[in-house]
């Protein structure tokens, strides 16, 4: 599969890119565990179909020791007991978030105050940061068919 559009070598792209890497390294070095950071990550990916994007943070999520137990069971978090109740407030915030059109009304009071209630203000910030990001990374591959499966750990970190 070729990708549509090569982000790499258009300038608007890298101008317009540059800015949104720069967004996600002051994401990924906010005070938001980095296990969470993957999980979600690869939550909302998977939920949009974006297969370079669930090939980049499960290899980088198995880098950083995370397991493949708790990795392939992402996808069925909710049935799995395998994550912390931090991390099933974290994967819940990521659907409803991800999901807002077949959720009307979006993200919850309820999963909201689940959320609240394990993570900090600066905390939520980075998540909700984090899953608005996956959801735009998501979409910018979903549309131009960008292809899975070469992502090296630390690529573009």
């Amino acid at each position: 599969m070729d990708a549509r559009l090569n982000f790499f070598a258009s300038p608007i792209a890298g101008k317009a890119l540059k800015y949104v890497m720069s967004a996600g390294k002051a994401v990924k070095d906010a005070p938001l565990p980095a296990a969470t950071q993957e999980l979600v990550s690869l939550r909302v990916s998977q939920i949009n179909g974006c297969a370079v994007c669930i090939d980049m943070h499960t290899k980088e999520a198995a880098a950083a020791g995370e397991t493949s137990v708790r990795l392939n069971l992402v996808a069925a978090w909710r049935e799995a007991t395998v994550f912390t109740e931090a991390e099933r407030a974290a994967l819940q915030l990521a659907e409803e978030g991800t999901r807002v059109a077949d959720a009307a009304g979006g993200v919850s009071d309820e999963v909201w105050a689940n959320a609240a209630k394990h993570y900090d203000e600066e905390q939520l910030t980075a998540l909700v940061l984090l899953i608005s990001f996956m959801n735009m990374a998501n979409r910018l591959n979903v549309i131009s068919q960008q292809p899975a499966g070469d992502y090296e750990p630390g690529q573009f970190h």
